[in-house]
């Protein structure tokens, strides 16, 4: 079992930076690749991009060149520095626990992930 607790939401103005964190603990924690999603109000769950065990990185392309992944497996904690923000990144962040092989193409596969965190909300005014 993992448990995800993320942090770093909050309120920013458009062109603005936040960093999100989600501290993973349970057994093996460390060795599972770490996704991020986010819905906004009455939108589907969205992937954002995940960071795999072996720290090798993958996005959306709607956030790439604007959001970069790092994990420290030490602290077994990944975050998400969101820079350039926009009125459309506004939503509820979601951090997710997955194992298996290590392919792009099954990364925003929300089924695939075992574990949630609660979700923190970033809302980016215009």
């Amino acid at each position: 079992q993992v448990q995800l607790v993320e942090s770093g939401g909050g309120l920013v103005q458009a062109g603005g930076s936040l960093t999100l964190s989600c501290v993973a603990s349970g057994r093996s924690a460390s060795v599972y690749h770490m996704g991020w999603f986010r819905q906004a109000p009455g939108k589907e769950r969205q992937f954002v991009g995940i960071v795999w065990s072996g720290g090798s990185t993958y996005y959306a392309d709607s956030v790439k060149e604007r959001f970069t992944l790092s994990r420290d497996n030490a602290k077994i904690t990944v975050y998400l520095q969101m820079n350039s923000l926009k009125a459309e990144d506004t939503a509820v962040y979601y951090c997710a626990a997955r194992s298996g092989l290590r392919i792009a193409a099954t990364a925003g596969l929300a089924e695939l992930y075992n574990y949630w965190g609660q979700g923190t909300q970033v809302t980016v005014s215009s």
